[in-house]
């Protein structure tokens, strides 16, 4: 089986949205994943919403992409964390 070509040109500006349960360490283990795998990213251009009831909270990142296989493994990295419910 032969990869995809990629839709997407690189480098590009990526956002990309994480979201768990609203737990004090969610946002700083994200963050150390993201920053892990996109030494560039800036902290400021982070963006946390929590949900209606505070149950959990949605992290965007916009990360300056380099590669579909930067991408592969930052999403691998955060889907695989316990406390990440989901990754967009």
């Amino acid at each position: 089986m032969s990869e995809q070509p990629s839709l997407i040109e690189y480098p590009c500006d990526f956002p990309i949205k994480i979201m768990g349960k609203a737990q004090q360490e969610f946002t700083q283990i994200a963050l150390a994943i993201v920053k892990y795998h996109a030494p560039d990213f800036d902290d400021a251009s982070i963006t946390v919403k929590a949900s209606k009831n505070g149950t959990y909270l949605s992290i965007t990142c916009t990360i300056r992409a380099t590669s579909r296989s930067q991408l592969d493994a930052l999403y691998q990295a955060l889907s695989d964390h316990p406390l990440v419910a989901v990754v967009l």
